[in-house]
């Protein structure tokens, strides 16, 4: 158990950003969710706006450090190789 002041707002600190981190993550699952749900289909409009939403999210996600911009480029690229492997 925390004892200083300053640990014990750190504890509340942490358990805020916890929050927030597992709801950005959650955001870019569904997003990516999605998107393969819209390959499936075999629509490649659906695909690319999924895409684009899944690459938003994700750079957001990148941009407040939930995730580290390496991991973030590595997903973007997985989903693009994904959308140039269907036929429009």
């Amino acid at each position: 158990m925390a004892h200083s002041l300053s640990a014990k707002k750190r504890v509340r600190q942490n358990a805020k950003r916890r929050i927030i981190n597992r709801a950005r993550k959650s955001e870019v699952k569904t997003a990516i969710k999605g998107f393969e749900a819209a390959i499936s289909s075999g629509d490649r409009k659906a695909a690319v706006q999924q895409c684009k939403l899944a690459v938003k999210k994700l750079d957001r996600m990148a941009s407040t450090k939930t995730v580290h911009k390496n991991k973030a480029a590595r997903l973007k690229s997985h989903l693009a190789r994904k959308l140039n492997k269907i036929k429009g």
